[in-house]
């Protein structure tokens, strides 16, 4: 299930990513859980979990569902991309974007597209859920 990585944040209860699949393809869903699952398999079984959850023998680190968007174009992307990256400062993880390792930020910084010191307490614009 091949798929290009375009952004990403891991959060203790969720992820965001954006992904390009291969020309012709739209399987989002198998994607999805395959990447769940692994991460699910990494840390210890120390989350408290539903009943339902136990007797389906599903972790409780991730939410059940998930939405997709297809972007539009390039101002859509871009968004997307900052509200991926802001996240876990939206979240109160962080207080600047930079100090969340689990994202693709420094690689957008190592690729021009972000200065170091993006977002953070001197963000002019949050993205909001709304906005998207």
């Amino acid at each position: 299930y091949p798929f290009i990585l375009d952004a990403y944040v891991v959060l203790p209860d969720h992820l965001h990513v954006i992904i390009t699949l291969p020309e012709g393809d739209s399987d989002y869903s198998t994607r999805i859980r395959l990447i769940k699952t692994g991460f699910s398999k990494q840390p210890p079984k120390s989350e408290r979990i539903t009943k339902i959850r136990e007797k389906r023998q599903e972790r409780g680190i991730w939410q059940r569902r998930y939405w997709e968007h297809l972007i539009r174009d390039d101002n859509d992307f871009r968004r997307h991309v900052d509200y991926i990256h802001y996240n876990p400062v939206k979240h109160e993880y962080v207080k600047d974007v930079k100090d969340w390792s689990y994202s693709s930020f420094r690689t957008y910084v190592k690729r021009g597209c972000y200065a170091l010191d993006w977002g953070g307490v001197n963000i002019e614009h949050k993205v909001t859920a709304g906005e998207l």
